[in-house]
């Protein structure tokens, strides 16, 4: 019998809460009763595995394995889009974060990102997680309201999601958290 295993990569820039979401992935995974193996690296991106299912054998996924790319910036999204299989789905907040060739004046941000990465036949989401995280009461609640977005495409309960990021987050942050992951799933 064929394992199931599905694959996730998280991609971002630093500080934009990457690893908070990559902790809750993870628990939630496990609390599912799912085989859970992951890694992060660090360098100019901010980039999480994350593999789960009947059984992992590796956190590593390469080009054309990710059945879902979260991506908390457009040029992210962009970059890592090699990962993603061929019917997977990319989920990005089209915030705009310069890098810093952009900031220094040696290269330009790509222009109509959203448009060449939904040329390349993926199934693209896209939406403001700036203006939810900020309805939620602090626009450092991007990173729940994309993986509340992201929960929409996995087979987790949603109330499986609340109680992980319960259990997660410090307790003067859950209604918060709380709040901006309903905002991603119902966005």
């Amino acid at each position: 019998m064929k394992q199931s295993v599905k694959s996730v990569v998280i991609v971002g820039v630093g500080g934009q809460g990457t690893l908070l979401a990559s902790r809750v992935l993870g628990a939630a995974m496990l609390n599912q009763g799912y085989d859970v193996h992951g890694m992060s690296q660090r360098g100019g991106s901010v980039v999480t595995y994350v593999r789960y299912g009947d059984k992992g054998y590796s956190p590593v996924i390469e080009h054309g394995e990710a059945d879902v790319i979260l991506a908390f910036e457009l040029l992210e999204a962009g970059r890592y889009l090699p990962w993603l299989k061929k019917g997977g789905v990319i989920i990005a907040n089209t915030q705009q974060i310069d890098p810093m060739p952009v900031i220094t004046g040696a290269a330009s941000y790509p222009e109509h990102l959203e448009k060449q990465i939904a040329d390349k036949g993926a199934h693209f989401l896209a939406f403001d997680a700036l203006e939810l995280a900020q309805q939620a009461g602090s626009v450092k609640a991007v990173n729940v309201v994309l993986l509340g977005a992201m929960a929409k495409q996995l087979d987790i309960d949603k109330q499986v999601w609340l109680d992980t990021i319960k259990s997660t987050v410090p307790a003067k942050f859950v209604e918060m958290n709380e709040k901006a992951f309903v905002l991603g799933y119902n966005s």
